[in-house]
């Protein structure tokens, strides 16, 4: 790849290395540079500029991030589209990630253009947070380079996967001595049933019974008669050994002590054991408090299903210490899963961003003569029925419909995934059902794609590509697709501009707030014609297709 100064007269195809403006516009980075970019910046007095230029052997920086991406993305993960060399994976629900640690070494080692960073193996996370990103730090990466990533991830267990919670049927054993107090009870009892229901388990069954081996086993046997699994037994007085009444009552029980005590302060004392193929864990006295401490790493791989030997209890060591000290406050009041340092609990968990569309389909269809255009077959469905598919087939969600004119034939042309607002006000223009559209919009959403039901063509590839873009934190809160060097539709709106976009009126668009915003404007190259074809006439309709309806 070359890369560096040229002057601008010859840097027409190439991709600019600098953001830099040219008049009121402002060029990021990684633009490919049009014959009129040219011109404007020869107007705007830019005289060299540094660009890069792919040569055979490379591979764009987007399809080489994407490429890898895919590669090393596992079950219940999700690749979103790559823009800017960037492209991240995204949980599909909630559980363990789990990362081959050491293949990601090898993977980064094989060239510098291409990164890989992830979340630590064993790391519960959320649906929708982030688990991995893949950045190409060039504009283009060597074939080679991407061809030994691709070798060294397939063929392989997936080198990032998440492992789902799943709902448990938990058998409970509480043992008291004379002196336990029974809200001491109370208390463990619900310490237990909170951090359960994080996973969406529950206590099935529970058993006081008193601190002896026989009356521990007897429970045990019950419990696990009784269809509980796992079974978690706290001692009135702390487990010292092996021996100790809760190992001994598993023992007596039929079951075997697996481990006992693990590299995690606090959850020292906590004694892994087995009967048959239930898990029966000791569990040490801190799990009393909802704090983090070792039993809630055993609990959450319990409830992802990851089995849990020796092993792996003495490899817990590495970040096992977890105790609160003056230096490192840990915040842990919310729960036992609230484990984070201050600076992490200021700055929440990469997440993929929440993004709805919001089709807009109310108009008067005046210039379609009698027939109404988002009606009109096309390929044997609606026009209207092709923008509804191409949404809900990307990562858009909701999705929301706005109606007008003939509503009902509107909505059921759209087919039953989409949710239908009326916008009674719809003869007052386009600006009045944007705003019936944005006001039905629900809580957390961070950008919403205005899209228009007249555009059948554009794909939810475009749609990806643009959420890929999204980011306010990073200047891209307004994306929008070009082609060409020329802008079409669909567009992403970060919500900070809902309030503008409600005082829109007539059939003005949002596109009006483009000028006023531009610094927060982010154009996303892609190959899709659709975004420029509206189809307003029959004749513009019968160019695309044969109109059957």
């Amino acid at each position: 790849m070359f890369f560096g100064p040229v002057p601008v007269r010859e840097a027409e195809g190439g991709i600019l290395g600098h953001s830099l403006s040219a008049g009121s516009e402002r060029f990021r980075k990684g633009r490919r540079l049009s014959a009129e970019d040219i011109t404007a910046l020869e107007k705007s007095g830019h005289a060299t500029i540094y660009v890069a230029r792919l040569e055979d052997g490379d591979v764009a920086e987007d399809e080489a991030a994407h490429r890898i991406a895919l590669a090393l993305t596992g079950p219940h993960a999700r690749t979103a589209a790559a823009f800017t060399g960037r492209a991240n994976l995204y949980a599909e629900a909630p559980g363990l990630v789990r990362v081959d640690a050491a293949r990601l070494d090898e993977l980064n080692g094989i060239d510098e253009a291409v990164t890989v960073a992830t979340l630590a193996d064993y790391e519960p996370v959320e649906a929708g947070q982030m688990l991995a990103t893949v950045k190409v730090i060039p504009f283009a990466a060597p074939r080679h380079a991407v061809e030994r990533g691709e070798q060294l991830l397939r063929g392989h267990a997936p080198l990032v996967q998440v492992m789902p919670f799943a709902p448990r049927e938990v058998g409970l054993v509480l043992t008291r001595v004379p002196s336990t107090k029974d809200s001491v009870l109370e208390k463990t009892e619900q310490a237990v049933a909170l951090r359960l229901a994080q996973f969406g388990s529950r206590i099935r069954q529970q058993r006081i019974v008193s601190h002896d081996e026989a009356e521990v086993a007897k429970a045990i046997a019950e419990l696990k008669a009784g269809g509980c699994a796992p079974i978690f037994v706290f001692g009135a007085s702390a487990t010292v050994d092996r021996h100790d009444v809760v190992p001994a009552g598993l023992t007596r029980a039929g079951g075997e002590v697996l481990h006992f005590g693990m590299p995690v302060d606090p959850g020292n004392l906590l004694m892994l054991g087995r009967h048959d193929d239930v898990s029966v864990i000791g569990v040490p006295g801190c799990a009393r408090s909802p704090k983090l401490n070792g039993f809630d790493w055993v609990l959450q791989r319990l409830c992802a299903g990851v089995p849990i030997a020796r092993r792996d209890i003495m490899r817990m060591g590495s970040g096992g210490l977890l105790k609160e000290i003056p230096t490192r406050p840990m915040l842990r009041d919310q729960g036992p899963r609230a484990g984070t340092d201050v600076a992490a609990a200021a700055s929440p968990a990469p997440r993929r961003p929440k993004v709805a569309a919001l089709i807009l389909a109310a108009g008067l269809s005046s210039r379609f003569g009698d027939r109404h255009k988002l009606l009109a077959d096309l390929d044997g469905k609606p026009v209207l029925r092709h923008v509804v598919d191409h949404a809900t087939a990307s990562s858009a969600s909701p999705v929301l419909l706005v109606t007008g004119h003939r509503a009902d034939e509107v909505r059921a042309a759209a087919g039953p995934d989409v949710t239908a607002i009326h916008n009674p006000a719809y003869a007052e223009g386009l600006a009045s059902s944007l705003r019936t559209g944005l006001s039905a919009l629900p809580q957390g959403l961070d950008g919403v794609i205005v899209c228009l039901g007249d555009m059948p063509d554009v794909s939810s590839a475009t749609f990806e590509a643009l959420i890929a873009a999204f980011n306010p934190v990073e200047g891209r809160a307004i994306c929008l697709p070009v082609i060409g060097g020329k802008r079409g539709n669909p567009t992403l709106w970060g919500l900070q501009f809902l309030p503008e976009l409600m005082r829109l009126d007539g059939d003005s668009g949002a596109r009006s707030l483009l000028g006023p915003h531009a610094e927060w404007v982010c154009e996303v190259s892609v190959d899709d014609p659709g975004i420029l074809h509206d189809y307003d006439t029959p004749a513009a309709l019968a160019a695309r297709g044969v109109i059957k309806s």
